[in-house]
């Protein structure tokens, strides 16, 4: 059984993709490479607690266990030294991807309150997206009596286009609910 997206990208998206910018190879139309969770956790330093429940949320999140992510400088300022841990992040490829792309279009997205759409402007001028979610409770598998302290994240879709409009394109024909 695949995801329901992929066999959308495979069965609609990829040729209107390719009949609206004339591809002349079919290896040139874009697709998504991988999406990147990123969780932050400067409070880990002091509470070894908050980690452990933010790699369990994420991995709740994901479908996929997180890793570790490690300072890599220590930084006087901040209190934290070289190898402590500051954070989690997990790489979706493949199925496991397509399931958490559907997940967030369909049914985290409009959870967020007052929600109009993610804006057009977070591309990086290479194709690639990156949006910012304020709190872990919009995703359905996080239950909010078990969480001990509201935590945002980055997503990071990776995508092979050339241009933000072909990534902005690419993502709209998958679901992705951008502002109008």
């Amino acid at each position: 059984m695949t995801a329901r997206l992929k066999d959308t990208y495979k069965n609609e998206v990829f040729k209107q993709l390719q009949e609206k910018y004339h591809y002349a190879n079919v290896m040139e139309v874009p697709k998504i490479t991988k999406v990147t969770i990123n969780m932050g956790l400067g409070e880990a330093k002091d509470n070894s607690k908050v980690l452990e429940s933010a790699v369990n949320e994420i991995a709740a999140i994901a479908g996929q266990k997180p890793v570790v992510t490690k300072a890599r400088k220590s930084i006087a300022n901040f209190k934290v030294r070289q190898g402590q841990p500051v954070g989690a992040k997990v790489t979706l490829r493949g199925d496991n991807m397509y399931y958490f792309m559907d997940k967030l279009f369909n049914v985290s997205l409009p959870r967020v309150r007052d929600f109009r759409g993610v804006s057009r402007n977070s591309f990086d001028g290479r194709g690639n997206y990156s949006m910012g979610v304020k709190e872990q409770l919009i995703f359905p598998e996080i239950n909010y009596d078990e969480v001990d302290m509201i935590k945002g994240m980055n997503i990071v879709f990776t995508t092979t286009a050339k241009t933000d409009e072909e990534a902005a394109t690419l993502l709209e024909l998958l679901g992705m609910p951008f502002e109008k």
